[in-house]
């Protein structure tokens, strides 16, 4: 089982990835942690990835290609595995493809949380953090005790810079602009998409049933 999960910042994206990780016991490989690993390792990709980004440059498909092969080829993926933030772009998409067929590995299941960008801003503006213990609270979901404090220590909340309104919906703008043609690549079968407004037990439920029917739709069109 492969899948693929897009969202938006603030949907939930990575308690959904816990959960499916351990639904499905595939592991949740972050683009990202994959990139500290190969780094930390100091293999070649890592060294090259390193020397870009040190001069503030961007990470190219080529190398982030070669670190998704390198996560993907270890044994723990050998049943599957959940990608989060990759493929970022169409040729990132097209190259996915073709090294599942090269490694006789099925088509992914994409799987789309979505939530409108007024509910995710007023989701994410919600959000306090503890200076001290860095301990996030929400004030709609898990507020503090008393208001305006940390349970934990009692330090004075403080909203984050990237909770700001404005600068939400720019990330909110960027991340349709980039996931926006990937998702139209793979195509309306191949995309399930996933009302991630809901209450995160309803949203891994969603996520579950609809996993489920597209592995039975794959397993009746491959008779």
């Amino acid at each position: 089982m492969i899948l693929l999960l897009f969202g938006p910042p603030g949907c939930g994206k990575g308690t959904q990835a816990a959960f499916l990780a351990q639904r499905f016991r595939i592991p949740a490989i972050s683009t990202g942690e994959a990139f500290r690993a190969e780094c930390k390792a100091g293999t070649e990709l890592g060294k090259l990835a390193s020397e870009i980004m040190s001069k503030g440059g961007l990470v190219g498909d080529e190398i982030v290609n070669g670190i998704v092969a390198s996560r993907i080829a270890q044994p723990d993926c050998a049943r599957g595995f959940l990608l989060d933030g990759y493929p970022r772009t169409v040729p990132q998409a097209s190259y996915l493809e073709g090294l599942l067929k090269q490694r006789g590995l099925p088509q992914p299941t994409v799987i789309h949380m979505d939530v409108a960008a007024d509910a995710l801003v007023t989701r994410l503006t919600a959000r306090r953090q503890c200076p001290e213990c860095r301990r996030i609270y929400n004030l709609l979901s898990q507020p503090p005790r008393i208001a305006g404090q940390c349970d934990d220590d009692s330090a004075p909340l403080l909203t984050r810079d990237d909770d700001q309104e404005a600068v939400i919906r720019r990330r909110l703008q960027a991340f349709e602009e980039q996931t926006g043609p990937v998702l139209h690549w793979y195509g309306p079968w191949a995309v399930c998409r996933v009302d991630a407004a809901l209450p995160p037990e309803l949203v891994s439920q969603a996520i579950e049933h609809a996993v489920a029917e597209r592995s039975r739709d794959s397993a009746v069109l491959a008779r």
